[in-house]
């Protein structure tokens, strides 16, 4: 197997400098937190869009209750995932700016 030149990181050693390029990969808990708070919100939206049609519907309303429910889960889903994304970006964002201003610290800059 040739060996790497010696400028260039085996992969072994950890990146320094402008070299670091940061992953896009949030932490596990991060990632299990936010998909957790996408099912809670839909739960909460399904809920809320089966009670709205339950309550203001007279007689047998069961079908239209459970598509507003299911409506209203998928819009609750859809906006805590937007807003989730967002988050993990910005923590991936904020690691970076970290990493920046502890080279600069260090001199790297």
């Amino acid at each position: 197997m040739p060996e790497a030149p010696a400028d260039r990181p085996t992969g072994t050693e950890r990146p320094t400098g402008d070299d670091y390029a940061p992953t896009a990969m949030p932490s596990l808990a991060a990632r299990v937190l936010a998909f957790a708070s996408i099912l809670v919100g839909g739960l909460c939206g399904g809920l809320i869009g089966w009670a709205l049609v339950d309550l203001q519907c007279d007689g047998d309303c069961g079908l239209a209750a459970g598509a507003a429910g299911l409506a209203g889960a998928v819009i609750g889903a859809a906006g805590v995932a937007v807003v989730a994304v967002l988050a993990l970006r910005a923590m991936g964002e904020w690691r970076t700016i970290q990493h920046r201003q502890a080279g600069a610290r260090d001199g790297r800059r």
